[in-house]
């Protein structure tokens, strides 16, 4: 009776099948996620945590800051973290160089990226900022990187057409409000730090690139399965509360970030989910996975698009997708 019992328990995870009641009834289960930062970016995996959602799925989810997507990453290769939220583009290169790593669950779904500029600056296209001086986060990051692609794509050069400052991640709405530069590349809640100042957005990278994978879950594939589908599933419910409720939403952020003016908090969750920076599951798209990669191929980092039936795991996704 036991055996049989253990069997249609088998089946039934394996399935997809009741995993609501099953997680419930288990037996909970200990993790830790590495996070590169503390960001707004990384809302749903806060308001997992702070719902509760990954314990009503059984796993007790520790969180850590490494200071950088690659710590972050690393994180997870050494063995001291089951998971890591960061871009996808690290695990792919990792992936590239022989690591055992991919991808489980969406978390950013849009190039959660904006360009802004003192009031007095005429903007109608990228090309208006020649000869300006441009604050960005120092490389490595998204921003900037998105930021060089685009001025490629438009024939410019970051060494001859501009003047580029780079400066610490989280410090470009200061170095623009302060004078250092007209033109700044930001993440929020950046942007709406320097809006709420009277600064410009003229220029939003989710409108222009659509869906794009921009920050996701890393596992190694030999993570335990059991724990993997946990963590997929409480970041799936935990999108589909938002999508619900924005203003909880918008809450649980003001409690994550307490020392942020709370009207810049409410405006930047505001912003990010009616540009569809936030996904509504933890489904990533080929379309999505190839164009955000399409970034580091243009700038070198990578050689060629990891192969997306390998890279990205649909059996932990198209689990969750089946949560009622």
């Amino acid at each position: 009776m036991q055996s049989i019992f253990k069997k249609l328990s088998t089946i039934a995870l394996a399935a997809g099948i009741g995993m609501t009641s099953l997680a419930a009834s288990a037996e909970v289960k200990t993790v830790t996620i590495s996070q590169a930062f503390q960001s707004m970016l990384y809302l749903p995996l806060y308001v997992a945590i702070d719902k509760g959602f990954f314990q009503d799925q059984g796993l007790s989810v520790i969180k850590e800051t490494a200071g950088s997507p690659t710590a972050a990453l690393s994180s997870v290769l050494s063995g001291s973290s089951q998971f890591s939220i960061h871009g996808p583009e690290w695990t792919a290169i990792a992936a590239s160089k022989g690591a055992n790593v991919g991808i489980i669950s969406n978390a950013v779904n849009g190039a959660a990226v904006w360009i802004a500029t003192a009031p007095d600056v005429k903007f109608t296209s990228i090309k208006d900022i020649k000869g300006q001086k441009v604050v960005t986060g120092l490389m490595p990051t998204t921003s900037t990187s998105l930021f060089l692609k685009l001025l490629k794509e438009n024939g410019m050069n970051e060494k001859t057409d501009i003047d580029m400052i780079q400066v610490p991640l989280g410090t470009e709405p200061a170095a623009l409000l302060g004078g250092q530069a007209k033109v700044a590349v930001l993440y929020e809640p950046g942007l709406d730090q320097v809006a709420i100042k009277g600064m410009k957005v003229v220029l939003g990278f989710p409108k222009t690139y659509g869906p794009y994978a921009f920050s996701s879950i890393t596992a190694m594939k030999t993570v335990d399965p059991v724990v993997a589908q946990r963590m997929v599933n409480g970041m799936e419910v935990a999108l589909r509360y938002m999508a619900k409720d924005p203003k909880g939403a918008i809450e649980i952020a003001k409690k994550e970030f307490p020392s942020q003016d709370p009207q810049v908090v409410e405006n930047a969750v505001n912003r990010m989910m009616s540009e569809n920076v936030f996904p509504k599951s933890v489904q990533i798209t080929p379309q999505a996975l190839k164009i955000a990669m399409e970034t580091q191929i243009a700038l070198g980092n990578l050689k060629e698009q990891p192969a997306y039936d390998t890279f990205i795991n649909q059996t932990y996704i198209k689990n969750a997708l089946t949560l009622k």
